[in-house]
């Protein structure tokens, strides 16, 4: 299972896309602290442990777990030129059968938002999905207000879809997201936002 963890590697113009080890722990708390109050609004309720050790070993072996059971891909986005810890990417719920389908979650620190990273990222993620798992459809969802996420999926070749209602919770409530996809051979054409 380690062997096949250690393989995993995406690389983009400046990122190296890997799974996370446990000596990423001080970097992750570190950049997870600092950008508290960037992503607390957009996240699911942090545990009272989220930034504990034990939480981070428990989540590199989930990472570990997942890539080798082809459930999930949880990648760390690390920026070549000075190894910095940039945020992550998850596709999740890696679905076969007739829906060659996962869902796409992301998380950038506050310090390297909108400098591109996470667009080189879900793109280099797509590609991989779509060349290497062989998947269909990538399916992300967002709240309605996060205009960066919207205009991010939209920038990266995603389509809106819709809005789900009570999707997730978020921040301790039931929120209702839109709902967005990248198709493997997507003839929609462009898609209007109302």
């Amino acid at each position: 299972m380690l062997g096949m963890r250690r393989k995993l590697r995406i690389e983009t113009e400046r990122l190296t896309l890997r799974p996370p080890m446990h000596s990423d722990f001080g970097p992750w708390t570190a950049l997870r602290a600092d950008s508290r109050d960037y992503l607390v609004p957009w996240e699911p309720t942090w545990a009272a442990d989220h930034l504990s050790r034990k939480s981070f070993t428990n989540r590199v072996y989930w990472a570990s777990r997942s890539i080798a059971s082809g459930s999930a891909i949880p990648l760390f986005l690390i920026r070549r030129e000075d190894n910095a810890l940039v945020g992550a990417l998850t596709l999740d719920n890696i679905r076969r059968g007739p829906a060659q389908c996962g869902t796409l979650g992301y998380w950038t620190g506050q310090p390297f938002a909108r400098h591109g990273y996470m667009r080189e990222a879900i793109q280099a993620m797509v590609h991989h999905a779509y060349e290497k798992l062989d998947l269909s459809r990538i399916e992300a969802a967002c709240l309605p207000e996060n205009v960066a996420s919207r205009a991010l999926l939209e920038s990266s070749g995603f389509k809106y879809e819709g809005v789900a209602q009570s999707y997730l919770q978020i921040n301790g409530r039931w929120r209702t997201h839109v709902l967005y996809s990248s198709l493997r051979m997507d003839r929609r054409g462009r898609t209007t936002v109302g």
